[in-house]
């Protein structure tokens, strides 16, 4: 399968990077990896689990694939290809890293000669130790998944998988695990589910309960991520914690949704939670599920609970 010229294009402006043969795989630089070398302020990830911000590499293996159409989305819906990647000749996993770790250095060259850059810390971005799977697309289509995570740990990286969950087939076949592992948990019901998800395949929320279950048995890192938006799926905290108990995570992260990229189009600005939001409900989840408010961090509008 040929990618249009157009979805090359659209992304390109938007600061992806496009690598392989097959062109599947992107590479974006985060905001918190310039935050890191400009200003020395880190992302949340470098505080609580000590990833290096201007280390990572933000990565995803199927930029035009996903199972989901979330409203809360920031990349063009027009720009989805399909649900599922398999009739597509898919790219090495060494390849692959290797074209992240190439069109990163390339996207941070003007950060070398800029005065307010840290020279060695530079210098050290040029060779990544995370790789976070969580740009775009929904990477447990890519069926060298494990793979491509054994990779990143061949080569002294961690790695952070992100996944919406539609795909516990995928999950319970990886051979290799993630350092962490993130599912997506954005509805408390299958009603807000299906509002706010508008999934492409069947049986979704069906998919998203058994990879919830699924988690618990990982020995990695395993954290439910909740990305909420004011008016649509910021309620019923009791249901959230009935879900989350059934995955047992390590930790839980509520995070307030952002206006930004095409969720303009979708959304109105007054959907985006203020942080203040974020913390009484992550305060109230903390009470139905009997884990811990341990830490918050304002500019990602992002808290942290973890077991106690």
């Amino acid at each position: 399968m040929k990618i249009p010229e157009k979805f090359k294009k659209l992304y390109y402006k938007q600061g992806y990077r496009i690598v392989g043969k097959n062109q599947h795989s992107a590479v974006k630089i985060c905001r918190w990896t310039k935050e890191s070398l400009r200003r020395d302020r880190v992302c949340f990830k470098q505080k609580w689990y000590g990833i290096k911000s201007h280390r990572c590499l933000q990565v995803t293996p199927a930029l035009f694939w996903c199972t989901h159409n979330c409203v809360f989305c920031w990349r063009s819906m027009s720009a989805t290809i399909g649900s599922d990647m398999k009739n597509l000749k898919i790219d090495e996993p060494s390849e692959i890293i290797d074209g992240f770790i190439k069109a990163q250095r390339l996207l941070l060259t003007g950060f070398k000669g800029n005065s307010e850059v840290d020279k060695k810390k530079w210098e050290e971005s040029q060779n990544p130790t995370n790789m976070a799977i969580s740009l775009a697309g929904e990477p447990t289509l890519y069926e060298r998944l494990s793979d491509l995570i054994k990779e990143a740990h061949k080569r002294g990286m961690t790695t952070f998988l992100v996944t919406n969950g539609t795909r516990p087939d995928k999950l319970e076949r990886l051979e290799e695990e993630p350092k962490h592992l993130y599912i997506s948990l954005c509805a408390s019901d299958k009603e807000v589910y299906q509002k706010i998800h508008k999934p492409l395949i069947p049986n979704g929320w069906e998919r998203l309960n058994e990879s919830l279950e699924l988690m618990n048995n990982f020995n990695c890192k395993t954290v439910i991520r909740l990305t909420l938006v004011k008016d649509l799926n910021m309620e019923s905290p009791e249901k959230y914690a009935k879900l989350i108990k059934k995955a047992n995570p390590d930790f839980i992260e509520p995070k307030g949704y952002v206006w930004v990229g095409e969720s303009q189009n979708r959304l109105e600005k007054e959907n985006m939670p203020y942080h203040k939001d974020i913390v009484e409900f992550a305060k109230e989840l903390a009470q139905e599920t009997g884990y811990t408010f341990k830490d918050e961090f304002e500019p990602s509008r992002v808290v942290l609970l973890t077991k106690k």
